[in-house]
């Protein structure tokens, strides 16, 4: 079949070798040979995440990720990873709103085990989903939304932000982890049936980086997976891109936090798009790490902040979040927190970045994707997810050289265009007063 999702190589940054071949079934397969250590790591992305799910079925795509450790024809539940871990190897998965991904690194000799278990749960688990199967991993779903959305201060700050920016039927509208209630509603058929919507080998790529040749990486894929149907891949409407927030929509809470934070969100292009790049550099000069100028100036010179942060919430369809976070000192008015930050971000738009910046923020983007490269689990999952995105798994390699082709009126013009402090959406969370809390 013809391969025009993996072009020929342009001049890069960075060099790391890759083949690509597709299944008859439409599987796309990449591999990526490094020989200096005797492990592969495996990871499959596929194409779906929470912006696929349908009214009332919130939270189903992450229940899935679960699901998929539960058993299939051939292995019992919570075999997968006690296998894998059996033989040295290590497993894991993960679901955000555009993609669901699988993966393991395994030394060389147990890629086979680890192929055929991938393979034998796309091919037979929606026919092994029991109720009661959905039943536990529902509670273990929701367990993790009271630890991480519903138990914790700001913990449901994300969903808060995504309720501004987005209108409520849009596909980023809701979290991945969903509501309780959705979450609840899947039973046994309705899961398998979204398992055959989704879990597909033409919704599938696959990556193998490490100690295997491309020709024996294509042939072992092809041994396990060729044999499993193909369908019709899922057609999706094109999402148009969201215009800038007007009036500045803000949600106030008072409630049992440590201290006063504001939280800013904005909407930017979709990801890996130079204004978004360019956005990224912005909040990185301004909120990232002990140099930027919002921890200089409001945490270490005006002491109303115990720490910012800040960065890009980047989004397939048509639209991504830049996002801001301030936590003020205990005793600051939130209104004095809110008025300088504001002043701050006012005048990063007014003067833009000074070359030391522009300077630092591009060195830190390509030190932290290098060096994210240079590990085989996550230079597979970047081969999985730009060929899922894009078609594209050789864009991998090319980041580097998009981000530092940037220049500071780059910068200084998604600054003005996206991060207008007019056209932000707010957060603001107050500490619950004593009386309040009784």
């Amino acid at each position: 079949m013809g391969q025009e999702w993996c072009p020929m190589r342009q001049k890069l940054e960075t060099h790391y070798p890759l083949e690509c071949h597709q299944l008859d079934n439409g599987m796309r397969v990449v591999v990526s040979p490094d020989h200096t250590v005797p492990i592969v790591a495996v990871n499959i992305w596929y194409d779906v995440g929470s912006k696929d799910e349908q009214p009332g079925q919130s939270g189903w795509a992450h229940l899935f990720e679960h699901l998929m450790f539960q058993g299939s024809a051939n292995v019992a539940s919570g075999e997968h990873l006690n296998l894998l871990q059996s033989v040295g190897g290590s497993a894991n998965a993960t679901t955000s709103f555009d993609r669901t991904n699988y993966f393991e690194t395994v030394p060389t000799g147990a890629l086979d085990l680890a192929l055929w278990l991938e393979a034998d749960r796309l091919a037979t688990l929606p026919d092994h989903l029991t109720e009661e199967s959905i039943a536990t991993q529902q509670e273990v779903v929701k367990e993790e939304r009271r630890q991480r959305y519903d138990n914790v201060p700001y913990g449901d700050s994300l969903e808060h932000l995504l309720k501004i920016a987005f209108p409520p039927d849009h596909p980023y509208g809701h979290s991945v982890i969903g509501s309780m209630a959705d979450v609840d509603s899947a039973t046994a058929e309705t899961a398998a049936d979204f398992f055959r919507q989704h879990y597909l080998p033409q919704n599938a790529v696959i990556s193998l980086v490490g100690d295997i040749k491309p020709h024996k990486g294509f042939k072992k894929v092809e041994k396990y997976f060729g044999s499993i149907p193909g369908g019709k891949r899922v057609e999706r409407k094109p999402t148009p891109p969201l215009p800038a927030l007007k009036d500045i929509p803000t949600v106030w809470l008072h409630e049992d936090v440590p201290a006063t934070s504001v939280r800013w969100v904005w909407r930017l292009p979709k990801r890996d798009t130079p204004g978004t790049d360019a956005a990224m550099l912005a909040l990185a000069i301004l909120a990232d790490g002990p140099t930027s100028r919002l921890e200089r100036k409001l945490v270490r010179e005006l002491n109303i902040s115990t720490g910012v942060s800040g960065g890009v919430f980047d989004l397939r369809e048509g639209t991504s979040l830049g996002m801001l976070a301030l936590l003020a000192f205990p005793g600051v008015h939130i209104e004095d927190a809110r008025k300088a930050l504001t002043a701050e971000i006012q005048k990063f738009c007014d003067e833009g970045p000074t070359k030391a910046e522009v300077e630092r923020a591009k060195t830190s983007a390509l030190v932290g994707t290098l060096h994210d490269l240079g590990r085989y689990e996550n230079r597979a999952d970047a081969f999985s997810e730009y060929t899922t995105m894009y078609g594209d798994p050789d864009r991998a390699n090319r980041r580097v050289s998009e981000l530092l082709s940037l220049s500071a009126k780059d910068i200084h013009e998604a600054a003005n265009q996206y991060l207008d402090v007019a056209k932000r959406g707010v957060l603001l969370y107050e500490v619950k007063e004593d009386d309040e809390k009784a």
